[in-house]
C-alpha cells in the first residue's frame, strides 16, 4: 500500500495545500518496500489530488487539509488522515504500528473529539469538522467570532458557510446541483460518477 506524507525539514508539512516535496513510502506486510520523495507539479487542488491517484498513492497523511482539496482527494478513493504532526520518520513508524491516534501525533492545538473523529472516519470528512470546528484548530462553529481554543460558542461569524446559496460541485467530472441548506455538500455523492460533491 502506498502511502503520502508532505515534508517540511523532516516533518510533516504543516498545510498539506501548499505543502512542496511528498514522501511516497510503499508498505507491504509492515515492511517498507520503496519510497522516494517528488514535489506535485499541479498548484491547483484537482491537480495535487490527480497526481496523488495517478501515483497509486492509497492514504495520504498529512497536517492540516482544506474542505475542497479534501473532497477531491476522497474523491480519488484516497482515505485522508489529517490533523498528523511530528517528525517524519516517527509518523511513519506511527502508521505501521498502528499508533497515530496517540496524542503524540496530533499536530498542536488539534487533540481532541474533532481531529480523533475526523481520523475515525477514514475521510468521512462533515461540514464542520476541522480547522474551523469545535474542539478542533479554529475558531469553532457558531455565529459569532467564537470564544477562541477551539470552543466555538458566539453568536456572530461561524466555521459554517451561511444561507442556501450556491451549489454541490463533483470535483472529478463536473456535475453541479444546487445545495440543499443542511445538507453539506461532502454527504453528497455525484449522481452521475459517484464521487464525493464539494461546495462551490
Amino acid at each position: 500500500m502506498k502511502i503520502a506524507l508532505p515534508v517540511w525539514n523532516d516533518r510533516i508539512a504543516p498545510v498539506f495545500d501548499v505543502a512542496g516535496p511528498v514522501q511516497i513510502v510503499d508498505i507491504e506486510a509492515g515492511r517498507i518496500v520503496s519510497r522516494h520523495q517528488r514535489v506535485l507539479a499541479g498548484e491547483l487542488p484537482f491537480q495535487k489530488a490527480l497526481e496523488l491517484a495517478e501515483l497509486g498513492v492509497r492514504v495520504l497523511i498529512c497536517g492540516a487539509i482544506s474542505r475542497p482539496l479534501l473532497a477531491m482527494v476522497r474523491g480519488y478513493g484516497i482515505q485522508v488522515i489529517a490533523f498528523v504532526g511530528g517528525n517524519l520518520e516517527a509518523v511513519v513508524r506511527g502508521w505501521i504500528q498502528g499508533r497515530l491516534e496517540s496524542d503524540d501525533f496530533y499536530m498542536p492545538g488539534c487533540r481532541g473529539r474533532g481531529a480523533r473523529r475526523l481520523r475515525a472516519s477514514h475521510g468521512a470528512y462533515k461540514e464542520g469538522f476541522g480547522m474551523n470546528g469545535k474542539n478542533r484548530c479554529g475558531r469553532g462553529q457558531g455565529g459569532g467570532r467564537g470564544q477562541g481554543q477551539g470552543r466555538g460558542q458566539g453568536q456572530g461569524r461561524g466555521g459554517r458557510r451561511p444561507g442556501p446559496g450556491g451549489a454541490c460541485v463533483c470535483p472529478k467530472c463536473g456535475h453541479q446541483q444546487p445545495h440543499q441548506q443542511g445538507i453539506p455538500c461532502m454527504d453528497l455523492t455525484c449522481p452521475s460518477c459517484g464521487t464525493a460533491m464539494t461546495r462551490q
